[in-house]
């Protein structure tokens, strides 16, 4: 992936990533957990695969469990934004 094609992904995950708020606990309450799962995109293309890291990833800094579904539905967003970032450039 080129770069600019990177930061235009890295930067449309984040601002998915601030909106989704799983645990409710208001802006910016995730920004490890964000740069977790910004990261782990930049190797996985599998909406599962992006599930499951996503899952761990809350669940290791909260102790608090998010349903695989909910995992998965923002996983294929931000698949989605990946593949979109490589068509604009």
């Amino acid at each position: 992936m080129k770069t600019l094609d990177n930061i235009i992904m890295n930067k449309t995950a984040v601002a998915l990533l601030e909106q989704w708020d799983p645990f409710h606990i208001g802006e910016n309450g995730y920004d490890t957990e964000t740069a977790d799962v910004v990261a782990a995109l930049q190797e996985i293309d599998d909406p599962s695969q992006l599930a499951k890291v996503i899952q761990q990833v809350y669940e290791h800094s909260f102790e608090q469990w998010i349903p695989f579904e909910k995992c998965v539905e923002i996983s294929y967003k931000l698949i989605a934004i990946k593949f979109e970032a490589k068509c604009i450039v």
